[in-house]
């Protein structure tokens, strides 16, 4: 048995929610056993069982007097228990009163001392309450696996129902009461199932591809396991949920993620390795899942594994293009673009919810009815389409968490098209219908044109659509009183993309549920917040008032009701400062009339969020001052970071390895504060040469990559200056090209003694230009020009080297920015 430290157990099996308080799980475990398998009921421990600790009874151990019903097999139990918590018993009584025993143990932590933390107390308490059993009469069933090294524990109290249905129940739990396990030979055995049953191959024949996808499969099976747990546990303790809208989710690869948050990369690469397969030559075979083309999709997937490891109750909610970010091949330096069929050979992590689907409507009319003396709108819209729900489960890191992120397709609906059957157009009906499908096809497609433009916001509203049609059936399931749903929902908008939610969640309450304005009105205040990622005015995303009236003319007169509202309030709070009034419009007049989604987002949400400080302060000053100064309490910043999961432990292992060497934990890899220890060590010659030797390998894996991909030999002694983003004028590539360019002519006009003098650079430059952005395409041009004349310059040599990187995306992001030198951030 590994013998684990006590202070260990701070890392505990529980959900805490920082948005409502429920109680926690009642098991704990420590860090060090990461594959713990839990099933508990939410039954309440028994009167007639107690824990007791006493201190004082020895100087040298921590008494526990366990009183409990007596029954086959529970000091083995117990036993257990204080074993698998990393405590030594030193010695046992035991004392019989009927059917009840008290049982007093004598036990140590892992350091041979007395356990005088409080909260550790508790933690053991209540991990020995829930084995002895809630119900005191000996009902729990306690097993443990020594595959697993964790408690499981089942209760016939989560079974519901009387007799014959009953047994049933009793029967699949039975059933269910093995969970997988994660030692090498159980991983060797489902990888080769799902080789021969799922990829349908002999398990005497299959290649690297095929070993890829039974490996992902299995690894899906234990994020099921975990994410079924986890969807059950905040179904039964009814707590609130986060919901965060994002229309891009950059997430790239799955696998490695998974198995380093599950805690089993090393027991996958023992199975893999014994089957003649290396675990790094198949998680190249994954594609990236590029669901987005910036920051704000990066800081979506990153925002999503911080939920779970934080153990938020909380979704993600976006599109399941079926084109993602297009392929970017480079021809004499001008980029071509080419459609990414990422979903070409199948997606093993997502689950089909085909059940999960929800009408989409577009375009038609408004008309008002008389219901029981009232006038009422009802939109009758004239295209409605299917959209069909695509799951991901997404784990968190030390925790049993495992949320969902579920992702939309659009399908035809199954409505019948009585036009075409009179008319006998039975192709072109066909034609028509499957024509929907285009709106989950491409991500950001081309808005240069009116049908651009018109595919974008279909896209907006498809997405919005169907997440809060899904998110209100869940709140219906076990609430009637809309009242309640600011405590049992939170909805985070991830920059002005998902803002419609605020018209189709007001259409929702007053046209479906018939709640009067002004109390849907301050329902959806209560339960929207807002992060924007834009600062520059010009940037900010406006709907021409046209295109929406076409598309959702419902949707055009909520906002033309909430402006009119907000206005009136707004007359009575600053007066009749009509400059002012008309920067603070929801809706602006122009050559364009258009609705501002910033603004709208602003008026709604309770809270604004900046990404950074410095963000957040141009937003107070400059870019929504006249906002902030009427709701000064509204604006916040959290600033807009990165996962170390991805970021170090993936990306990054030998970094990992150093880290967790010098600060003598792993727990930086989920409280990234701890890092702060490395300024103990910065003096320290080893630690130096040591962090020196891991930027060299790092450097080595990118200088082979770009030898392989341009052909252009760098020096590991220069200093790698890397720059890697879209390509866009407010990033400033240009500017750093042209500072390439300068560097590039002071070296040309140096004596050879000078020139010594100079610490070599290789400049490396990535990123893709927007399809319809010239300039940005013209960029990429001179940044190729500029190389094939530094690079072939013999005067220079190593001195500067210039490298564009095509296709930058998260993968090729793993190799490039551990082994950058430099990172240029040069945006306005």
């Amino acid at each position: 048995m590994q013998t684990i430290s006590f202070p260990l157990l701070t890392n505990t099996l529980s959900f805490p929610n920082p948005l409502t308080s429920f109680p926690p799980f009642s098991i704990h475990f420590p860090t060090a056993l990461p594959n713990n398998r839990l099933r508990v009921s939410a039954s309440s421990p028994s009167t007639s069982s107690t824990i007791t600790v006493e201190n004082s009874t020895s100087d040298n151990s921590t008494a526990f007097l366990i009183r409990a019903r007596n029954k086959i097999g529970l000091l083995q139990i117990i036993t257990r228990v204080f074993k698998i918590l990393g405590l030594t018993i030193d010695k046992a009584t035991v004392e019989f009163e009927g059917d009840y025993f008290t049982k007093k143990f004598f036990v140590t932590d892992s350091h041979g001392n007395k356990i005088e933390d409080d909260e550790n107390l508790e933690r053991i308490k209540r991990a020995l309450t829930e084995a002895i059993g809630g119900n005191g009469d000996g009902g729990g069933k306690v097993s443990v696996s020594t595959a697993n090294r964790g408690i499981v524990v089942r209760r016939a109290g989560l079974v519901e129902g009387f007799g014959e249905r009953k047994a049933k129940a009793e029967r699949m739990f039975s059933l269910m009461d093995g969970f997988l396990k994660n030692d090498p030979f159980s991983l060797q055995k489902d990888i080769l199932h799902h080789v021969e049953y799922t990829v349908a191959r002999s398990r005497f024949s299959f290649d690297d591809y095929e070993a890829y996808q039974a490996l992902a499969h299995s690894v899906r099976d234990r994020l099921i396991e975990r994410w079924h747990d986890t969807h059950i546990y905040f179904k039964k303790t009814k707590s609130k949920r986060l919901y965060f809208l994002s229309l891009e989710f950059l997430m790239g690869r799955s696998l490695s993620n998974s198995v380093i948050n599950l805690g089993i990369q090393d027991q996958y690469a023992e199975a893999l390795n014994q089957l003649g397969f290396e675990f790094e030559v198949l998680a190249e075979q994954e594609g990236d899942a590029s669901l987005g083309n910036g920051g704000l999709a990066r800081f979506s997937a990153c925002q999503m594994d911080s939920l779970a490891t934080l153990d938020y109750p909380a979704w993600g909610y976006g599109l399941r293009y079926e084109y993602g970010l297009f392929r970017q091949i480079i021809v004499d330096g001008f980029q071509h673009e080419q459609p990414d069929y990422w979903l070409n050979y199948g997606n093993p992590w997502e689950i089909e919810r085909i059940h999960v689907t929800y009408e989409v409507k577009f375009y038609g009319t408004v008309e008002e009815v008389d219901m029981n003396g009232e006038k009422l709108k009802v939109w009758i819209p004239g295209e409605t389409v299917e959209a069909v729900a695509y799951d991901n489960p997404i784990p968190g890191y030390g925790t049993r968490n495992t949320i969902n992120l579920r992702l939309w397709a659009a399908k035809p609906s199954n409505q019948f098209d009585l036009e075409a059957y009179n008319t006998g157009d039975y192709i072109n009906s066909i034609v028509n219908r499957q024509r929907t499908e285009t709106i989950s096809n491409v991500l950001y497609p081309d808005d240069r044109s009116h049908q651009g433009k018109e595919m974008r916001l279909k896209q907006q509203y498809f997405f919005v659509s169907a997440s809060l049609q899904d998110i209100i059936r869940r709140f219906k399931e076990e609430h009637t009183n809309f009242d309640e749903l600011p405590e049992q929902v939170a909805l985070h908008l991830n920059d002005t993309h998902p803002s419609l939610s605020i018209a189709e969640i007001m259409r929702i309450l007053v046209d479906e549920e018939h709640l009067e304005w002004n109390k849907a009105w301050k329902i959806v205040c209560k339960v929207f917040s807002f992060t924007t990622h834009t600062v520059v005015a010009e940037g900010l995303e406006k709907i021409p008032v046209d295109l929406l009236g076409s598309l959702l003319p419902r949707h055009l007169q909520i906002l033309y009701e909430i402006n009119s509202n907000f206005m009136e309030e707004l007359k009575k709070r600053i007066g009749l400062d009509y400059n002012r009034l008309s920067r603070m419009s929801i809706v602006e007049e122009g050559a364009v009339k258009s609705i501002r989604m910033a603004i709208l987002s602003i008026v709604c949400s309770h809270t604004v969020n900046g990404v950074s400080k410095l963000h957040a302060n141009t937003l107070k000053t400059k870019t929504f001052k006249d906002f902030y100064e009427l709701w000064p309490e509204k604006f916040q910043y959290t600033t807009n970071g990165v996962t170390q999961r991805r970021w170090i432990v993936v990306s990054n292992p030998s970094l990992c390895v150093l880290l967790s060497k010098w600060l003598g934990t792993e727990a930086w890899i989920r409280n990234a504060d701890l890092l702060t220890g490395l300024r103990d060590h910065v003096d320290n010659t080893d630690f130096r040469q040591e962090w020196k030797m891991v930027k060299r390998l790092n450097k080595m894996r990118l200088a082979e990559y770009i030898e392989t991909m341009s052909g252009v030999k760098v020096s590991l002694d220069a200093m790698f200056d890397v720059q890697v983003k879209r390509i866009h004028e407010y990033k400033r590539q240009l500017l750093n090209i042209f500072g390439i360019i300068h560097r590039y002519d002071c070296l040309k006009n140096m004596d050879k003694n000078d020139r010594r003098k100079v610490v070599p650079r290789v400049c490396i430059i990535g990123g893709k230009a927007a399809p319809g952005y010239e300039i940005a395409k013209k960029i990429i041009k001179l940044c190729h020009a500029a190389a094939e004349k530094i690079n072939n310059d013999a005067d220079i040599g190593d001195l500067l080297k210039l490298v564009f990187i095509p296709d930058y995306n998260v993968s090729v992001a793993e190799l490039v920015i551990p082994g950058a030198d430099l990172s240029q951030h040069l945006r306005t």
